[in-house]
């Protein structure tokens, strides 16, 4: 056999990260976040969660548990006790939706173009991320929004008002590697919403988010103290109102943000480019 007929081995694209460079990287990222923000004009319906659930849960939650929770006619004060919890809800309900979106994707067959393109595997899961913080980002203003015109009163300086969302953004960002993580595990969409569901219910109401543990039996008031999504709702309580300590909740929910992406992240791009 002459030299001329020996065909070189084919290389998958993408299946070696570490010969893409930081800048192609972020081009990639780039590329593939104005690819899902595309579209999302094309289906706005996609955007129905992040719009209409925060104004029918605050609507909901505040005159039905509002006047149970502070007294008749004294819905306000509940609604400077809920909005700010309600911020770490907002990050889990859009987080849930990540994963749901990745399972379509594979189901589609969107996955198999990107098998093809010579990208890093990790800048797919990162660009979706980017698009679903800015959902997040929408859903958060638009909560925002209705309890100001419920009442809503921020005491604790604008730097701290705004240093509540942007600790809600971190924690809702990495709640979506979980997610992501949860729906590449799963066979279908459905699966994918039953689970994260059995996850969701128990972290969102066994939380500080819409009744103070206070109010609790022993054992569930425990169960809250430890719910990270409590210290997210604390410490987002705490920088709104200005009322309650700040550090503790905002470095426990820190340290929950990091140690969920440390873990999950490096799974679920690898569970990724398995699949790839």
């Amino acid at each position: 056999m002459t030299a001329a007929t020996v065909t070189a081995p084919r290389v998958k694209p993408g299946a070696d990260e570490g010969r893409i460079g930081v800048r192609a990287n972020l081009r990639h990222i780039g590329a593939l976040a104005r690819r899902n923000a595309l579209q999302i004009k094309h289906d706005p319906e996609s955007m129905f969660d992040a719009v209409l659930m925060p104004v029918i849960f605050i609507l909901l939650f505040v005159y039905v548990f509002g006047g149970a929770m502070f007294g008749k006619g004294h819905q306000q004060e509940y609604v400077q006790y809920l909005v700010p919890g309600m911020m770490a809800m907002m990050g889990m309900n859009i987080a849930m939706a990540v994963g749901t979106g990745v399972n379509e994707d594979f189901r589609k067959g969107v996955m198999d173009r990107f098998r093809t393109m010579p990208i890093a595997r990790s800048s797919v899961l990162i660009a979706k991320i980017v698009v679903e913080v800015g959902r997040m980002l929408v859903a958060i203003a638009i909560l925002l929004g209705m309890g100001f015109l419920l009442g809503l009163e921020i005491k604790g300086g604008i730097l701290a008002f705004l240093g509540s969302i942007v600790l809600s953004i971190v924690f809702g960002a990495a709640l979506m590697w979980i997610f992501i993580l949860l729906g590449l595990a799963m066979k279908t969409p459905q699966a994918v919403q039953g689970v994260a569901m059995l996850v969701l219910m128990p972290l969102q109401f066994g939380s500080s988010i819409f009744a103070k543990p206070t109010s609790m039996p022993g054992w569930l008031e425990g169960f809250t103290e430890v719910n990270p999504l409590s210290n997210l709702a604390d410490a987002a309580r705490a920088l709104i109102t200005g009322d309650g300590a700040v550090a503790h909740p905002t470095l426990v929910t820190l340290g929950w943000a990091v140690g969920i992406t440390a873990v999950t992240m490096p799974l679920a791009v690898r569970k990724f480019r398995d699949k790839t």
